[in-house]
């Protein structure tokens, strides 16, 4: 897929981007009020994967600064094409650490570490780059206590060792969790009961890491429940650019 091209194609684009993005404010807002909290306790994040770079460009002329990738492929030249705005990336897809020192490029944080093997990765490149990189944890609630999930992840009882692990890792920065609404598992279909557990386990992350205070948590069906459970940063992709084709 290639970028937008015509002035007039870029302007509706900007319109309808505007559209959606005030719409998506809104409804944070609104959470927010309902639970009690500041809206500017809550970041939002747009998930710019398999959108064009003109889209990002466009998202960041409307105000956005974090956006969100999950795949290095197409993350890293919309990234180098992007690098004169003031964005922070987040990869928030599963990572094989053949693509670490490339996403170590580009990323401010990756929110999908869930694994070891990956923090030692992330940590030998971000020192070789010369560069901070926040990490967080990301939670499977779909995983038995010391497995894995579907979609990555580390089950609950894997969640200590491995924040240990990262705190300790020369070039990393323990920024707090992350987790998927799960599709399977107890927590199925019960998405702010999941989000309160993540919630719950950041509690008692704080208390041997108390900077590792950021939960990611609610893409566009669920922010609302994110909200409500406690998330300081939300994930939104089809809400704030639609659906279009796919890149490649």
């Amino acid at each position: 897929m290639t970028d937008l091209q015509g002035p007039s194609d870029l302007q509706g684009r900007e319109a309808e981007l505007a559209s959606n993005l005030a719409a998506v404010e809104e409804r944070i807002s609104a959470a927010c009020a309902a639970a009690g909290r500041k809206r500017e306790d809550v970041t939002l994040i747009v998930v710019t994967k398999t959108y064009p770079a003109s889209d990002v460009r466009i998202l960041s002329g409307l105000g956005v600064r974090h956006v969100a990738e999950n795949r290095d492929q197409d993350a890293a030249p919309k990234a180098a094409e992007c690098a004169d705005l003031p964005l922070t990336w987040h990869f928030v897809g599963q990572l094989q650490t053949n693509k670490v020192r490339s996403v170590v490029g580009y990323a401010g944080l990756v929110q999908s570490v869930d694994r070891a093997k990956l923090v030692t990765a992330l940590s030998k490149e971000a020192v070789r780059a010369e560069r901070e990189l926040g990490c967080l944890i990301q939670v499977a609630l779909d995983a038995e206590e010391d497995g894995r999930g579907e979609r990555g992840g580390v089950g609950v009882g894997g969640v200590e060792e491995l924040a240990a692990r990262v705190a300790e890792a020369p070039g990393l920065r323990l920024d707090g969790l992350m987790t998927v609404a799960p599709l399977t598992g107890a927590y199925a279909g019960r998405q702010q009961a999941a989000f309160e557990r993540l919630m719950d386990l950041s509690t008692h992350l704080r208390v041997a890491h108390p900077a590792a205070n950021m939960v990611s948590a609610g893409m566009s069906s669920d922010l609302e429940e994110a909200v409500a459970a406690g998330a300081t940063h939300v994930r939104v992709g089809t809400a704030v650019l639609g659906v279009r084709p796919r890149l490649g």
